[in-house]
C-alpha cells in the first residue's frame, strides 16, 4: 500500500494519494488509486483494460464512489479491507465483484 502527499501550492492542504490492489472473484485483480483532497475524494480503477474515474458519495458506512450522474456507471463501495464493485443503471445496482485489499 503506497501513500503519498502532494501539495499543489505552498501553504495549501496536501492531497493524499494511495495506491491499492484488490483481489476479486474469479481471479480478477483491480488496481485502484485513491486521491483525497481538502474538499473532494476520488478513485481511479483499472477495470477491463480501462481507467474508470469515480467520485466519493455520501455513505452511511464505509466509502462509496460512483460517477455523479443518473447514467450507467461502475460503483465501488469499500469498508475496511473489503470492497464490492457494482454496475449502476436505471437506479438499480448489480454487484459484479466481491474484492479484498491485497497486502
Amino acid at each position: 500500500m503506497g501513500l503519498m502527499a502532494l501539495a499543489s501550492q505552498a501553504g495549501a492542504e496536501p492531497m493524499l494519494v494511495q495506491n491499492l490492489r484488490y483481489a476479486c472473484d474469479r481471479g480478477v485483480e483491480v488496481p485502484a488509486t485513491f486521491v483525497t483532497g481538502p474538499e473532494d475524494a476520488l478513485v481511479v480503477l483499472q477495470i477491463e483494460g480501462r481507467q474508470i474515474l469515480l467520485y466519493q458519495e455520501v455513505a452511511a458506512s464505509g466509502a462509496r464512489y460512483a460517477w455523479p450522474s443518473d447514467g450507467a456507471s461502475y460503483v465501488l463501495w469499500s469498508k475496511g479491507d473489503e470492497a464490492v464493485i457494482s454496475w449502476r443503471e436505471g437506479g438499480a445496482e448489480v454487484p459484479l465483484l466481491s474484492c479484498r485489499e491485497q497486502s
